[in-house]
């Protein structure tokens, strides 16, 4: 028994050790930070500060590698199938969690072949109407949409995208029925809410907040659970009596699945490290994102709920990829 126990522990560290090595040793080389989207994006403008970031911190280039197309997925593919090795990261968004259920086939399992590394950041959403609307408040808003199904509608950047799904959880939670219109792109969709074609949008903040500012769109509450700092006298969905409403768009860094734990950590700890640098938190902040940071087993765990939460959404609307 005793000469099998050896005999184990041998084999073991054989196995084990080369691993530990590796992981020790990483990074040794530059470091793919593939983010799915095009450049000049909000995604891209996040992870270009997030990656230079890591690149100080890491000692080694933090290459960022532009892989738009297909709503996000193709870039993401590229990270799923890449070798489990630490040198090739995502920097995903919430279209992670919209996308599970919005194709129906994906080349890739978004839970099964990921493993999250962390949150980096979030950025709250605004829901904005025209000033023409009888509705000074969200309330008043919902009791003028639930009095004449149908009348309204609201724009968004696209089927599937972000200001859709989350304008209609919105109709959702209030029982209401607001017309759906499709935009390519978000600058389209707020030039016809400013001409008063559109009712509704649920927005970025850095879109909509100097129309607030200037009177030509009301602010009726701001999508996360908290208020932003942004726009302190706007009240939450949730103060507007939308109880449970929470939708922000959320950044953060994942691996391929077998990733060594001891890779995923380091990678965490220097995410962790570089967004408490005042400089990072200002650069993020001036783009109206808020610096965010969990544990991998955290983002797992949020990273299903999302999922979950968002596939009901897809679901209940019938909304297909374009």
């Amino acid at each position: 028994m005793h000469r099998q126990t050896l005999t184990a522990l041998f084999l073991g560290a054989i196995l084990i050790t080369p691993l530990t090595a590796a992981a020790q040793q990483y990074p040794t080389k530059a470091i793919r930070f593939v983010v799915p989207f095009a450049p000049g994006g909000g995604t891209d403008i996040i992870g270009r500060v997030v990656a230079q970031a890591l690149n100080d911190a890491l000692g080694q280039p933090v290459v960022v590698d532009n892989r738009g197309g297909a709503g996000s997925t193709l870039g993401t593919e590229i990270v799923a199938k890449s070798p489990a090795d630490g040198y090739t990261i995502l920097f995903g968004n919430i279209s992670l969690a919209f996308n599970a259920t919005l194709y129906t086939k994906l080349r890739y399992d978004t839970i099964r072949d990921l493993a999250p590394i962390s949150l980096s950041a979030v950025q709250p959403n605004i829901l904005v109407i025209h000033p023409g609307l009888p509705a000074k408040n969200l309330k008043e808003f919902i009791e003028l949409a639930r009095a004449n199904p149908g009348k309204y509608n609201y724009a968004s950047a696209g089927t599937g995208s972000g200001t859709h799904l989350a304008a209609e959880l919105l109709k959702l939670q209030t029982k209401t029925d607001i017309v759906h219109v499709p935009y390519k792109g978000t600058g389209p969709a707020l030039t016809d809410l400013l001409g008063g074609q559109i009712n509704m949008m649920v927005s970025t903040f850095a879109s909509a907040l100097p129309h607030v500012k200037s009177g030509r769109m009301r602010a009726l509450g701001v999508t996360t659970v908290k208020r932003s700092p942004a726009a302190p006298d706007v009240p939450t969905l949730i103060e507007g009596g939308v109880a449970g409403y929470d939708y922000s768009t959320w950044y953060g860094l994942l691996a391929p699945a077998g990733t060594p734990k001891p890779i995923i950590d380091m990678l965490n700890a220097s995410n962790r490290k570089v967004l408490a640098r005042d400089d990072i938190k200002q650069k993020l902040e001036s783009q109206g994102v808020d610096p965010i940071v969990n544990t991998p087993a955290e983002f797992s765990t949020y990273m299903k709920s999302e999922t979950e939460k968002w596939g009901k959404v897809v679901k209940a609307t019938g909304a297909k990829a374009e």
